[in-house]
């Protein structure tokens, strides 16, 4: 016998949904009032409140929550079953209602700038959709190993509208255009190319690690097997380090060219998260974690904090931390040296140098860090 009715109304999953975030958010907000570090309180910010809006039925068929077919789940200790769903939709409502308005069962809207702009915003995960993707008119199988690693798939093989360049030159002419694109010369794995020499060639600059002199740093040698390129651009890194038998996932968005699909034509798994997001591996699980030129100083320095932590937690203890090229200017140095120290991470190898690139009389500056989550007493 039932103490309390079962309510089946949709309306009041959404209120008890909505009411919980809104306490979720009194809360911490509380709990941030009385913080004493000084990283933390230098942000005057909060989450906003949700609004009150209207959505299409899509966005309540996928929330739910759904009653589970058995009933109470042991391991969620809940009879409910609630896809993961970021609040920041929902103060993107009108690009939200957008995503979220098709036919069942038909094709989706072609509309991956749209769906990128809201991961962009913080709506990640994204609500899943019951429709199928735009995909590309005619195109061909990949390319088996070893062929794919250094080819450049053909144009058919992209779905292209949501960029400006409609083919592969393009984005390799795009090196001469002095206009900013993101990884600009990095669609060029010609022979020729920089592309080919990165992390493989010795170079005079000490900020420029090699990838055999990382490897060899290793504690013990050989125990570097499995990781992560955190921005992986074109997958060029990961595909050094699958040469090195070190099996690499590489994440990315599409930031103006077709990143994710590139990475994937040459056999590396690409990993379409945004910054900011909780990296999706267990604690303690991967050898080395690499990131070049996305971690900089573009990022709030309290989110840049919770990202390094992230990178931290992942690790395995003994893992390293590959931070190649971090960018920022000579008056912040002392900020962010201090963000990343506070972190816990020994130094294997640690160079600070200019970036000249766009002239000495900005300021600009690299650091170039190996670090090592301790081996004993990580935690």
């Amino acid at each position: 016998m039932e103490i309390f009715p079962r309510i089946h109304h949709p309306l009041f999953y959404v209120l008890l949904l909505f009411s919980s975030n809104l306490l979720t958010f009194y809360l911490s907000s509380t709990s941030h009032s009385h913080s004493t570090n000084p990283l933390q309180s230098s942000s005057a910010f909060h989450s906003p409140p949700l609004p009150s809006i209207t959505l299409p039925s899509e966005y309540y068929s996928f929330t739910g929550p759904h009653p589970l077919p058995f009933g109470r789940n042991r391991n969620s200790d809940s009879s409910l079953f609630s896809p993961p769903l970021a609040q920041p939709c929902l103060l993107s409502s009108s690009l939200l209602t957008t995503f979220l308005s098709y036919s069942v069962n038909s094709s989706c809207p072609d509309d991956e700038s749209l769906s990128q702009k809201l991961l962009l915003r913080g709506c990640d995960p994204l609500p899943i959709r019951r429709c199928k993707p735009a995909s590309p008119k005619d195109p061909v199988p990949p390319l088996p190993f070893p062929d794919c690693l250094w080819t450049t798939p053909p144009d058919r093989n992209i779905h292209w509208k949501a960029y400006s360049c409609k083919n592969f030159k393009c984005l390799v002419d795009r090196i001469k255009s002095k206009k900013f694109d993101d990884c600009k010369d990095c669609f060029d794995i010609s022979p020729s190319a920089r592309e080919r020499i990165r992390w493989v060639t010795n170079s005079s600059d000490p900020l420029d690690f090699t990838i055999n002199e990382v490897l060899s740093l290793a504690k013990p040698p050989g125990s570097i097997r499995i990781g992560l390129d955190l921005g992986g651009g074109s997958g060029s890194f990961a595909i050094r380090m699958h040469e090195h038998n070190v099996t690499m996932v590489a994440s990315t968005v599409n930031l103006n060219g077709p990143f994710s699909n590139f990475i994937a034509s040459r056999g590396i798994i690409p990993l379409y998260i945004t910054v900011g997001k909780r990296l999706p591996f267990f604690d303690n699980t991967l050898d080395i974690v690499h990131s070049m030129h996305v971690l900089s100083n573009w990022i709030p320095t309290v989110v840049l904090q919770f990202v390094l932590f992230d990178v931290y937690r992942v690790l395995r203890p003994g893992g390293l931390f590959w931070l190649d090229h971090f960018f920022f200017v000579e008056g912040q140095m002392e900020e962010y040296v201090g963000i990343i120290e506070s972190v816990g991470f020994g130094k294997v190898k640690w160079q600070i140098g200019r970036k000249l690139d766009r002239g000495p009389e900005l300021k600009e500056m690299y650091i170039s860090a190996l670090l090592e989550k301790p081996l004993k007493n990580s935690w």
